[in-house]
């Protein structure tokens, strides 16, 4: 999020599709694949569905050839195309705890493939018509279970039910996904869901590895996120196949707030995209926040107003933006909530040219006079707009309105 303010409209889409398929789970997902006819598993409770997935044999590895369908922004607001932004096919490699996803750009339509890598908590994605890397770490709550251990029925009941206070949750539904049996669950959140209408995820009855993940829209009954396979393979997979050669010079850009600042170039730091860290992450410094704390470290006047288009401040934030300090402001909460990234301006930004690459534009809006610009997509918005020296980037899962006017209310 830190650095909103310097990313272009593919990479801003690229990033919120991954960003809610990890949320969804599907990031992690094995294998996954469309639905299809066939034969399906004897119904069973979802505590039980679970549990049964979970004690499976693991499988060696999966690969298969795969295809990415991205509904989140209609094209016809957009100017110029993009393969991320209409979907692409690829491949996808997983053993373990490490995954590799690849979205191949087709040549007629242009822009470069992205390469999604999973190394135990550590993410990455490669975009090479941009020769960025991005990388962040995928927090887990609670403590990892034991090697071969499985968590018991009485302990998902009490997560499922933990869950269901929060979000509606199915029961597990008979289906069949790709030719095998599976079981298909869909998890809408009960309030504070913004646009996200709910998740779909399935998984092989018998393996226990998820099959088929999409992520659905408010009021739609087509997936705005889709990941299916094709050609699915069980058997050993090369560690070749889970790693990419980052070129000399791609660019690195940290975007998990609380790690260490990266100073490394691609060449250094990205040598392997989905490569842990080379060293553990030592004591952090306390993260500060407030809003005169805050305000007395940034070099512009912070806007904060306490609330925000009916919703109460939460927290202000000190974060490091390229080496300049910038804040993180929040209002609401759950997914219905708003966040302000406030920076200095770069002098580039301000003289125009922008950062669009690949032939795209944003739509042009005004804020209370200030030149912005606006990306609505199926589950959220994002504002940029400058003013008087200062970037603003306002971004929730609402409606362009709500957005716009919270914009105007800074």
């Amino acid at each position: 999020m830190s650095y909103l303010r310097r990313i272009s409209t593919r990479r801003i889409v690229a990033l919120c599709a991954a960003a809610v398929l990890v949320a969804a789970g599907a990031i992690t997902a094995i294998a996954l694949a469309t639905g299809d006819d066939g034969p399906t598993p004897p119904p069973k409770p979802l505590a039980e569905a679970v549990r049964d997935a979970l004690r499976a044999p693991a499988a060696p590895g999966v690969s298969a050839r795969i295809e990415f369908k991205n509904r989140l922004v209609d094209a016809a607001s957009l100017q110029g195309s993009d393969p991320i932004l209409t979907g692409a096919t690829g491949r996808l490699w997983a053993s373990a705890n490490r995954l590799r996803l690849e979205l191949q750009a087709s040549p007629e339509r242009g822009g470069g493939d992205v390469q999604v890598l999973l190394d135990g908590d550590r993410l990455s994605v490669y975009d090479s018509a941009s020769s960025t890397v991005y990388r962040a770490v995928v927090k887990h709550d609670g403590k990892p279970e034991r090697a071969g251990s499985a968590p018991s029925l009485a302990r998902i009941e009490k997560a499922l039910a933990a869950l269901g206070q929060r979000a509606t949750v199915s029961g597990a539904t008979p289906s069949n996904v790709a030719g095998r049996p599976a079981y298909t669950v869909r998890v809408a959140p009960r309030n504070d869901g913004g646009l996200l209408g709910s998740v779909q995820l399935a998984w092989d009855a018998a393996r226990g590895v998820p099959l088929r993940a999409a992520v659905y829209a408010s009021g739609s009954d087509d997936p705005v996120l889709e990941l299916k396979a094709t050609d699915i393979a069980f058997g050993p997979v090369a560690a070749s196949d889970l790693t990419v050669a980052i070129p000399s010079g791609t660019k690195t850009v940290d975007l998990d707030p609380g790690a260490e600042a990266d100073t490394q170039s691609g060449s250094e730091a990205g040598k392997q995209a989905g490569s842990k860290a080379g060293t553990q992450r030592g004591s952090r410094e306390r993260r500060l926040t407030g809003v005169k704390a805050v305000g007395a470290k940034l070099g512009f006047p912070l806007a904060a107003p306490a609330t925000l288009v009916g919703l109460p401040r939460q927290e202000v934030r000190l974060v490091d933006l390229d080496g300049s300090p910038g804040a993180l402001v929040t209002y609401g909460k759950g997914l219905g909530g708003i966040a302000v990234l406030e920076s200095k301006a770069q002098p580039q930004q301000d003289k125009g040219g922008g950062s669009e690459g690949a032939g795209q534009t944003l739509p042009k809006i005004s804020v209370n006079g200030a030149s912005g610009e606006e990306l609505d997509t199926a589950l959220g918005t994002v504002v940029r707009f400058r003013r008087a020296g200062v970037e603003y980037t306002v971004l929730g899962s609402v409606p362009p309105a709500a957005a716009e006017a919270a914009a105007r209310g800074l």
